[in-house]
Protein backbone atom coordinates (compact mmCIF):
# COMPACT_ATOMS: atom_id res chain seq x y z
CA UNK A 1 0.00 0.00 0.00
CA UNK A 2 1.88 3.36 -1.18
CA UNK A 3 5.27 1.66 -0.21
CA UNK A 4 4.01 1.96 3.51
CA UNK A 5 4.62 -0.92 5.73
CA UNK A 6 2.43 -2.33 8.60
CA UNK A 7 4.41 -0.42 11.31
CA UNK A 8 4.26 2.96 9.41
CA UNK A 9 0.34 2.42 8.73
CA UNK A 10 0.15 2.27 12.49
CA UNK A 11 2.07 5.04 13.33
CA UNK A 12 -0.11 6.86 11.17
CA UNK A 13 -3.48 5.41 12.58
CA UNK A 14 -2.09 6.68 15.90
CA UNK A 15 -0.96 9.87 15.22
CA UNK A 16 -4.55 10.51 13.09
CA UNK A 17 -6.25 9.42 16.60
CA UNK A 18 -4.10 11.82 18.43
CA UNK A 19 -4.81 14.87 16.50
CA UNK A 20 -8.74 14.14 14.96
CA UNK A 21 -9.75 12.14 18.26
CA UNK A 22 -11.40 8.63 17.88
CA UNK A 23 -15.14 9.89 17.20
CA UNK A 24 -14.00 12.66 14.08
CA UNK A 25 -11.85 8.88 12.70
CA UNK A 26 -15.24 7.67 11.26
CA UNK A 27 -16.81 11.11 9.89
CA UNK A 28 -13.69 12.08 8.22
CA UNK A 29 -13.52 8.78 6.35
CA UNK A 30 -17.30 8.78 5.51
CA UNK A 31 -15.97 12.26 3.72
CA UNK A 32 -13.32 11.11 2.23
CA UNK A 33 -15.11 8.16 0.40
CA UNK A 34 -17.54 10.23 -0.71
CA UNK A 35 -14.93 12.54 -2.57
CA UNK A 36 -13.06 9.78 -4.07
CA UNK A 37 -16.45 8.14 -5.65
CA UNK A 38 -17.51 12.05 -7.21
CA UNK A 39 -13.92 11.90 -8.12
CA UNK A 40 -13.81 8.74 -10.07
CA UNK A 41 -17.81 9.71 -11.54
CA UNK A 42 -15.90 12.87 -12.66
CA UNK A 43 -12.88 11.19 -14.82
CA UNK A 44 -15.58 8.74 -16.09
CA UNK A 45 -18.18 11.65 -17.30
CA UNK A 46 -14.86 13.53 -18.98
CA UNK A 47 -13.59 10.30 -20.40
CA UNK A 48 -17.43 9.08 -21.58
CA UNK A 49 -17.53 12.86 -23.26
CA UNK A 50 -14.63 13.10 -24.87
CA UNK A 51 -15.34 8.85 -26.34
CA UNK A 52 -18.51 10.71 -27.87
CA UNK A 53 -16.77 13.51 -29.04
CA UNK A 54 -13.95 11.07 -31.01
CA UNK A 55 -16.31 9.03 -32.63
Amino acid sequence: MFGLGWPEVVIIAIVAILIFGPKKIPELGGVLGKSLRNFQEGIKKTDEDDNSEQS
